[in-house]
């Protein structure tokens, strides 16, 4: 393998070998008196090679996770440098905070996953990464997911169904069918198959940071393929949400679900605000968008759905998935069974 690179202020080509690598000079000629490159350089190096094999998205989260957490910590130092202690105390910082509190547990996974792949391809390449990564256990906390009760599901219910709103019907899709924002906002008509009663999904709208030499904009809009295979899926639509959609009969192809025009679209961004203010006057307490899915999810199970068919409808790669992070028992569920076995009940009869 073999790459040109900024080393200090020139250009140098850098050719990879079992023992090492060799630094040649943009003349031509090999020089053997140059140090060998800091842990900076395989960073960086690292993200040239992964950004030819990722989605944009996610080389937008590792280009921050390197500038902004390795960098400052690793930036200046040699791939030896990282023994498993070190690491171990870059990442207890992370999690303990300084003046501000500790990152999310999630982000602080990512980092450390990035971090352990960078050390993999420096060691493929030559250098001897003296961390034990699997020695770097982090605690695994349960993370408090909103879901709407039936109360307050009823109440919103109500609330988006006064009118034809198009808006609303994209909230009503996620709520009686597991979108993601990101899918809602990407939806168009030709994703609706109107004789079928299917919905296809097909790709997902996101604002990311804007890595471009053209800095004008900061963030920019991109759609995408949806974030894995499984989640490219066609689902059968409610009645009633066709009803809704039958508005849209005759739009172009072209045209988003929440405008019912070509050129114009709602980002995930402005639905995530609209929503919010729909709560408002709804006089619920405000949740993430994402609540929705969640609550959609738990539904489905309280009403004794199929699992396997479930997982396939919310686009996850496998049941446990769906299981373990969308499924959350309600109160009242938990009552009713728990009235199956008390004292008395037929269940316990000897």
């Amino acid at each position: 393998m073999e790459g040109i690179f900024l080393l200090g202020e020139k250009v140098k080509k850098v050719i990879f070998r079992e023992n090492g690598p060799e630094i040649w000079e943009s003349s031509g000629e090999r020089n053997d008196n140059l140090s060998v490159p800091g842990f900076d350089f395989w960073m960086d190096t690292w993200l040239d090679n992964v950004r030819l094999r990722v989605k944009e998205s996610s080389y937008v989260k590792y280009y921050n996770i390197v500038k902004n957490h390795l960098k400052p910590a690793f930036g200046a130092a040699a791939v030896k440098d990282l023994t498993t202690v070190a690491v171990e105390a870059f990442i207890a910082e992370k999690i303990q905070g300084s003046e501000k509190r500790g990152l999310a547990e999630k982000t602080v996974r990512d980092i450390l996953t990035v971090l352990k792949e960078i050390c993999k391809f420096a060691s493929t390449n030559g250098e001897e990464c003296p961390c034990h990564f699997e020695l770097i256990r982090l605690r695994k906390t349960e993370t408090r997911i909103h879901v709407l009760n039936k109360k307050e599901q009823a109440c919103l219910e109500a609330f988006l169904m006064r009118d034809q709103d198009l808006i609303k019907t994209g909230v009503l899709m996620s709520l009686h069918m597991g979108l993601r924002i990101g899918e809602v906002c990407a939806l168009k008509r030709q994703h609706i198959l109107m004789d079928s009663g299917i919905l296809q999904i097909r790709c997902t709208m996101q604002r990311l940071q804007n890595l471009e030499d053209d800095m004008h904009q900061r963030t920019k809009i991109v759609v995408t393929e949806p974030k894995s295979t499984a989640s490219v899926r066609d689902i059968p639509i409610p009645q009633f949400l066709m009803d809704r959609l039958g508005v849209l009969q005759y739009a172009e192809g072209g045209a988003y679900v929440l405008t019912g025009k070509t050129d114009g679209y709602i980002e995930p961004r402005t639905l995530e605000n609209t929503f919010k203010k729909y709560l408002k006057q709804c006089r619920l307490d405000a949740i993430n968008y994402h609540a929705l899915r969640h609550t959609f999810a738990t539904r489905c199970i309280e009403a004794g759905f199929d699992v396997k068919s479930l997982s396939e409808i919310l686009g996850h790669t496998n049941v446990n998935i769906t299981l373990n992070r969308y499924v959350h028992s309600s109160m009242e569920q938990k009552r009713i069974n728990m009235e199956k076995i008390t004292v008395g009940s037929k269940n316990t009869a000897v």
